[in-house]
């Protein structure tokens, strides 16, 4: 390198993620990459009157964190609703509807995110509950997970589905004894058709809130996001934040496919990698396999637990995925697919295993999303197909025994649940993000939990995570996951200067004060996004 860094952080207690380098106290920044990655002389070689020292004081400095499932755009628009994060019991729901609906009179709809499965009252919830809180106007209240809601009557009168209605495979409108809508809306093909009447904001509200959406991830010193949600249109909303200088980390933009996609419309993924920027980039295609355990609409292969018959349901057949899957691997397109329950995860892997026979073996890195509960038998074809393993620990923390997720899987099944080390085991590569908002973006927190999980029963295999591999599958491995492992996700010289000091000394504080720690200094493309030294 020639000419002064522009930023240099000294005497850090550096993870860098190199195998060839793992540990330093110095690095340097310059021209928006990693100039030096050392010792305090040698980074202090570069410094020049313009530069910028940092003193870390011995604070961890880390890669950027990469959250490798994320929604920025649908958890941004829902910083201003009702948010239910800490409601705890059904008396916290009601206190929280009350107090939002009083601070915003003039509200014409009411909208609230977050509710946990375990803050229902005891015989769930029904629009007669929600009628007693808010009945002048329409309320709509998603659970944590986005794949139930509940609706006040106001709220199904308005969209056509009190005497019930019609919806695509795998969504469900609850009715009651009596013919009429219950207030349940399972999976979003049922509950999008009260949610579409929601005011929809104009475009300088959308970029505010994106802004406190990007806030937020910066003060965790997230720097790269794998979103799996999208389209061309969402993508261009990036674009121009980043020429606005707006957007500060990195977003992976997949298009969304459904079971009525067409194949040629899988050109528009073409179209969205042809318009990759630095921090803007495309690629990928979603699918949604099935829904979640909690409602019972995710897909398995027995039977839920006390509910002969009933293994969920699936979004799309195998016959839909195997072909539209087929083209994209075809197209050279990345595939993510949202797979939950074991007998989803198996039609995936089918799917993946068909079109390397149909395409040839190549380099696909197709992924798989949560993998919530996974049969052995599909064990070792993650390794052999290539397939990555995307999971959320923080998913794990609300599936435990009592709450809904253990119920309906049964002990039997538990063993078989959110297989983190089983899979790193085998050989497959494990990638972890936080599915903001299903749950907070705080990558921290997950990290916590991944360490100390505990078996939920005798004899289950142990699925605790160590630091080390924690630390990987929110950094190096994720930017693998992208194609990026030669740009990002390790402190190297000539890597993308994307970091992040925290507050504290990670290795040196007791385990549960993890859970706590945040940024002190985030960096991403070479530019200072947050800091509170």
């Amino acid at each position: 390198m020639t000419g002064a860094a522009d930023l240099i952080i000294t005497n850090a207690r550096a993870i860098t993620l190199d195998p060839d380098q793992p540990r330093a106290e110095a690095l340097a920044v310059a021209g928006g990459r990693i100039a030096f990655v050392g010792d305090r002389a040698g980074a202090e070689r570069l410094r020049g009157r313009s530069t910028r020292v940092v003193d870390a004081a011995g604070r961890t400095l880390l890669p950027g964190i990469i959250d490798s499932h994320y929604h920025l755009q649908m958890g941004s628009l829902k910083l201003d609703d009702i948010r239910f994060e800490q409601a705890r019991s059904y008396a916290d729901v009601v206190a929280a509807v009350r107090a939002y609906a009083a601070a915003h009179a003039g509200a014409p709809w009411l909208a609230g995110y977050g509710l946990s499965y375990s803050a229902l009252p005891s015989h769930g919830l029904t629009r007669h509950d929600l009628d007693l809180v808010v009945a002048d106007r329409p309320l709509v209240v998603v659970a944590f997970d986005l794949h139930t809601a509940w609706a006040n009557t106001r709220a199904l009168e308005l969209a056509g589905l009190l005497q019930g209605g019609r919806c695509e495979p795998g969504n469900q409108i609850v009715m009651a004894a009596d013919g009429t809508a219950s207030g349940e809306l399972r999976e979003p093909g049922a509950f999008r058709q009260v949610t579409a009447l929601l005011p929809a904001p104009d475009e300088p509200q959308i970029r505010a809130l994106l802004r406190k959406g990007l806030a937020e991830a910066a003060r965790y010193g997230i720097t790269s996001v794998h979103n799996m949600d999208g389209d061309l249109a969402q993508m261009t909303r990036y674009l121009a934040l980043e020429q606005r200088g707006e957007l500060t980390l990195r977003i992976s933009v997949p298009y969304s496919a459904n079971p009525d996609t067409a194949p040629e419309r899988l050109r528009e993924a073409l179209a969205m990698r042809a318009a990759a920027t630095g921090l803007v980039r495309g690629g990928r295609v979603k699918f949604f396999m099935d829904g979640v355990i909690e409602s019972g609409t995710a897909l398995l292969l027995g039977d839920y637990a006390g509910r002969p018959g009933d293994r969920g349901a699936a979004i799309f057949s195998a016959e839909q995925f195997t072909s539209l899957a087929t083209e994209a691997d075809r197209l050279g397109l990345q595939i993510a697919v949202h797979a939950i329950g074991d007998a989803a995860v198996r039609r995936a892997l089918d799917g993946f295993a068909h079109a390397r026979g149909a395409n040839g073996r190549r380099d696909s890195r197709h992924r798989i999303e949560h993998i919530e509960l996974l049969h052995p038998d599909d064990l070792p074809r993650f390794h052999a197909l290539g397939v990555i393993a995307s999971m959320q620990p923080l998913h794990a923390a609300v599936s435990e025994p009592g709450q809904a997720w253990a119920r309906q899987t049964g002990p039997e099944r538990w063993a078989c649940g959110f297989p983190w080390e089983s899979l790193r085991a085998s050989g497959a590569r494990l990638v972890f993000g936080s599915d903001w908002p299903v749950v907070t973006q705080n990558p921290f927190l997950a990290m916590h939990v991944a360490m100390a999980r505990q078996p939920w029963a005798p004899g289950q295999p142990r699925q605790a995570q160590t630091l080390a591999a924690t630390l990987a599958a929110y950094t190096r491995d994720a930017a693998y996951a992208e194609f990026q492992e030669d740009q990002k996700g390790q402190l190297r010289a000539g890597m993308l200067a994307d970091l992040a000091l925290l507050s504290g000394d990670i290795e040196a504080m007791p385990a549960e004060q993890l859970a706590g720690t945040t940024a002190a200094l985030t960096v991403c493309d070479g530019r200072v996004v947050y800091e509170e030294l």
